[in-house]
């Protein structure tokens, strides 16, 4: 008997946090180790299918840089970086969005799909659902002292969301997948930064809560240490003293957006794990860092 009044002590503790959140949207940006390993892989579109079938809506925002990498690198198209983004010319931006629409998000789909979910593809393009905009790559390279300063391409930021067509999906009972590829005014596309889409995605939404999925336990202090909460109004001085850096700082610029457009709670938590989505919502510890 005592294994089974421990599975029934387990879902009684998630009982609370499954009526907070029913009918809420979570926004989560899918990205690192857990879209590769096979294992996080399935523990991830299973944490999805639950989410729904317990009433929640989750909205996923992937992103894709090892595979753009991957398919660049076999049709010897060079790549170089500068200032942690990606040069995007033309024949680049051809690549990045076929990678990404046409094979990462159609992969996630199906993933789902194959665990019992109905998740529907989108792009930036389908609906104008990314409004974007050239990030001005002189003022950017600038801020972050890169070595040079170039035109990055085709490499853009969010100007606006409509979420239109996200909430009939949801009204649908659709679970919706999107590729941070965003459409501009002059009606080019754009690669655009996929933690910064999720953030505007979560305060476009207005959701109950942004998740990022990262490769690392959360947000760590100087000596290593996991921060297990901290405020918005913390985040410059954190940058500014070096405790937030490199690629964490977008993540962390990501969960500042969501907060300002009016999300609740932001998580950086640990992909790695396997069921940390369902860790970081039902239970009472939680698992990485919150930003409230």
């Amino acid at each position: 008997m005592k294994r089974p009044l421990e599975k029934v002590t387990t879902l009684l503790e998630a009982l609370p946090y499954i009526k907070e959140f029913y009918g809420k949207t979570i926004v989560i940006k899918y990205g690192g180790n857990a879209m590769v390993n096979e294992k996080l892989k399935s523990a991830f579109a299973q944490d999805i299918v639950l989410l729904k079938y317990v009433g929640i809506n989750p909205v996923i925002v992937h992103g894709g840089g090892p595979q753009i990498g991957e398919l660049l690198k076999k049709l010897n198209i060079p790549t170089k970086f500068v200032g942690g983004m990606r040069v995007t010319d033309k024949e680049t931006m051809n690549v990045v969005e076929m990678v990404l629409v046409g094979q990462v998000n159609k992969e996630i789909v199906k993933l789902i799909n194959s665990h019992g979910g109905n998740a529907v593809g989108l792009s930036g393009k389908d609906g104008n659902l990314i409004v974007a905009q050239k990030i001005d790559s002189k003022e950017y390279l600038s801020q972050v002292k890169a070595p040079e300063i170039i035109d990055l391409g085709f490499v853009g930021k969010v100007k606006k969301i409509n979420p239109e067509i996200v909430n009939k999906l949801l009204e649908s009972k659709f679970i919706p997948v999107i590729a941070p590829v965003g459409i501009g005014e002059d009606f080019e596309a754009y690669n655009i930064n996929a933690d910064l889409v999720a953030g505007e995605m979560a305060a476009a939404l207005k959701a109950e809560k942004l998740i990022m999925l990262t490769d690392v336990e959360g947000l760590k202090d100087k000596e290593g240490i996991l921060i297990p909460s901290l405020s918005r109004s913390q985040i410059s001085r954190l940058i500014d003293d070096g405790t937030i850096s490199g690629g964490m700082i977008p993540k962390v610029k990501a969960c500042e957006i969501a907060l300002t457009g009016g999300v609740k709670k932001a998580h950086i938590i640990d992909g790695r794990v396997e069921h940390s989505i369902l860790l970081e919502l039902f239970t009472q510890k939680g698992v990485g860092t919150e930003i409230v």
